[in-house]
């Protein structure tokens, strides 16, 4: 995919990322430059240039005055020697530039096929260390491809690159979500010519079918422990939430009546169920125990709120918010009630959270076609992930 970031932090940390050293003839793989792509893409990072400067390996060949003069605050140095068997060994530093004083140095010995994920790990040891946030750089996302009349769900770095198809369909394919330990992908598909809901193992492609009820089964999503799935079904009437548990058994309904509750998600601790209803007379969000009860409205502002998601620590909600004819995503603070759209365009839908909550994934379109963006949660760095002549929708962000 092709990334673009657009804006940034106002205060951003000048880390330069200095070339890993290897020996003569050995290749190395672009390591510094993928941790860095993943850094400047956070918004919090200026990659500070370092042509025309001595290529330190280690913190004892580091002239701390010289860097400092280029406006560094932190910098990565390391190096990759060859091993027998075709395995590889990577050691890096982070440093203090204005204090001068080591913040992490890791050693990992890895195959060929392990670069990117190393550089990803590298990127998430940096953006910890210096914001003291974990990184989400080695996570993965799910999003659906349509190209002509076929539907692809693919699974992706979270940088967009190494997708691999799960499934490919001349069916609709949609609402994919990782599992909790991000070994299953839940989703809907239509090729059995109705909504069915499947779920599917990542390490050997198996697959199952966990509801196909009578009428439509839709909108999955795992509970926080992975043991049961909220769905929604149509099976006794108007479109309703019920709990079943991971093995299609012991299915329970959540809610009651004969207005439409659809796209349900569960809190991080599973004791609530946000869900989108017209039980009001327009979508909404509401929320309702797990256990049962009655529900209660979340949103109020504006007519039209729908696709909830909960960020990791529970203190935030996104949803899409309709207003003036813009579908745009929106961040609400559960606790104070205060909402900010975090986007400018204007037909955004499936707000998904980056795994440390720093991030929120979403779908939109773009010059008539479909394509995934992140933007951060002050809404000041967007990044716009697309391939040509593709048309991406549905994305969700995993573990």
């Amino acid at each position: 995919m092709e990334i673009q970031v657009i804006g940034g932090a106002a205060n951003k940390i000048a880390v330069a990322m200095v070339p890993f050293k290897a020996a003569p003839g050995q290749p190395v793989p672009a390591l510094t430059q993928i941790a860095g792509d993943d850094l400047n893409r956070s918004g919090q990072f200026k990659l500070v240039d370092v042509g025309g400067m001595p290529q330190p390996a280690e913190s004892a060949q580091i002239n701390y005055g010289a860097w400092r003069s280029k406006g560094a605050d932190a910098m990565v140095v390391g190096q990759v020697a060859a091993l027998p068997g075709g395995r590889f060994e990577i050691r890096f530093r982070l440093l203090d530039v204005v204090k001068q004083t080591q913040l992490a140095g890791y050693s990992y010995t890895i195959s060929a096929a392990q670069w990117r994920a190393t550089a990803h790990q590298i990127a998430n040891i940096v953006y910890e260390r210096l914001t003291g946030i974990p990184g989400a750089f080695g996570s993965r996302i799910a999003y659906v491809q349509k190209q002509g009349k076929s539907f692809e769900l693919r699974v992706a770095d979270a940088d967009g690159q190494n997708p691999r198809t799960v499934v490919r369909s001349v069916e609709p394919l949609i609402s994919p979500m990782f599992s909790p330990d991000g070994t299953r992908l839940v989703y809907v598909s239509f090729e059995d010519k109705k909504p069915i809901v499947y779920v599917q193992s990542l390490q050997d492609g198996a697959r199952r079918k966990l509801a196909a009820f009578k009428g439509s089964n839709s909108a999955p999503a795992w509970s926080p422990d992975g043991r049961r799935l909220a769905v929604v079904l149509t099976r006794d009437e108007a479109s309703q939430i019920y709990l079943i548990n991971a093995d299609g058994s012991g299915l329970v309904r959540l809610t009651r009546g004969g207005n439409i509750d659809t796209e349900p998600v569960f809190s991080p601790d599973g004791q609530t169920v946000y869900f989108t209803s017209d039980r009001g007379g327009s979508a909404q969000i509401y929320r309702v125990a797990a256990s049962g009860g009655e529900p209660k409205r979340v949103t109020f502002n504006g007519s039209y709120n729908v696709s909830p998601a909960i960020s990791p620590d529970g203190r935030h909600l996104a949803y899409i918010s309709r207003e003036g004819g813009r579908f745009s995503v929106v961040l609400h603070e559960l606790a104070s009630g205060q909402t900010r759209v975090l986007t400018d365009t204007a037909r955004d839908e499936s707000p998904s959270f980056a795994p440390n909550g720093q991030a929120v994934l979403y779908a939109t379109v773009e010059g008539g076609r479909g394509i995934l963006g992140t933007v951060s949660l002050d809404g000041k760095t967007r990044a716009r992930l697309s391939e040509p002549g593709v048309d991406a929708r549905e994305p969700a962000w995993g573990p």
